[in-house]
């Protein structure tokens, strides 16, 4: 079933969904079983799957040459997308990145995804690698999500890369896309910010999940925003909690997001980790009750592989 299907199933519900991290080399699939076989209780519709890109290091020889070394090498999204579908039988959604793809490459995943029943996507362009200052974009794939979302949209009309592929079958994708209450960080200003979101929506998005913010009157903006433009898919809230005290500064210099200052005073004051995790852990809980209040379509946790934390919250606020 589609994401927005599920929206519109759940008749003014609030609904609560998950993301998780593919394992780091080495890792297996129980340590996504592991996450979510505690989360399952909740009956999320559907669970996105991240992508990450190999990134790379150089790393010095005693001859004094460097030698490029991959790291953070992740099993494929594809893969773990059919095995969460298979034991859990709800919906996966994989995100597809423009970086390290290209086009045609981005095809042959969408053709896999749509063979195994899989029919959502989340779109995204992607970050630089870390020894990259900006985001280069594979040489024949795609520099912005936009332009991502059109070839999406295309396959669901049945055009195809090759122009020789007449009546092509139609694909029947669901498509999301990021948004970001305060801006992308590349972005001059949230207008312009406001704006490619509008074109991404206008090539075919159907849904929008929020970048993770902090201050619910942020979303509650955003979306007034989006209304004002003319964006008016569900948009849905991305949520995580701090639970240790160096995120303070990390959380922001990752995800260039800002943190209210009672909670960063909150959470200065707190005289051990375990009281920071509960604070964070509170700080989620009452956003999360707020928004539910509001009749937002969907609660979505970014687990970050910290499932107790996430249960815990989710319990509390009884989605």
């Amino acid at each position: 079933m589609k994401v927005t299907e599920h929206f519109a199933k759940a008749n003014g519900k609030t609904l609560v969904s998950f993301e998780v991290l593919p394992p780091l080399k080495g890792g297996s699939m129980q340590a996504i079983f592991d996450t979510l076989d505690s989360l399952m209780e909740f009956n999320p519709p559907f669970i996105d799957v991240t992508y990450h890109r190999e990134e790379y290091i150089y790393k010095i020889r005693p001859s004094g040459y460097y030698e490029k070394t991959a790291i953070r090498k992740r099993p494929g999204t594809v893969g773990i997308c059919a095995a969460i579908m298979h034991r859990y039988k709800v919906d996966a959604v994989p995100h597809l990145i423009c970086g390290g793809f290209s086009k045609d490459e981005t095809e042959n995943a969408l053709i896999d995804l749509n063979f195994l029943g899989i029919n959502n996507v989340l779109a995204l362009r992607g970050d630089a690698r870390r020894f990259e200052d900006r985001f280069i974009p594979h040489e024949q794939g795609h520099t912005y999500a936009v332009d991502l979302v059109r070839q999406i949209a295309n396959m669901n009309e049945g055009q195809y890369l090759d122009p020789d592929i007449v009546n092509g079958e139609k694909t029947d994708f669901c498509i999301g896309v990021a948004g970001y209450p305060e801006k992308h960080f590349e972005a001059p200003n949230f207008e312009t910010d406001l704006y490619y979101t509008k074109m991404k929506v206008e090539a075919g998005a159907h849904y929008i999940v929020t970048q993770m913010f902090f201050d619910n009157r942020k979303y509650f903006e955003y979306v007034e925003a989006c209304r004002r433009v003319g964006i008016h898919v569900p948009i849905v809230p991305g949520l995580k909690p701090i639970t240790k005290r160096y995120q303070l500064t990390t959380i922001p210099r990752k995800f260039f997001v800002s943190l209210p200052q009672e909670l960063v005073q909150a959470i200065m004051k707190a005289p051990n980790e375990e009281a920071v995790r509960q604070i964070g852990i509170e700080w989620c809980v009452q956003q999360s009750l707020e928004l539910k209040a509001a009749g937002v379509p969907c609660l979505h946790y970014y687990t970050m592989g910290d499932a107790e934390t996430i249960k815990e919250i989710v319990k509390r606020v009884g989605v």
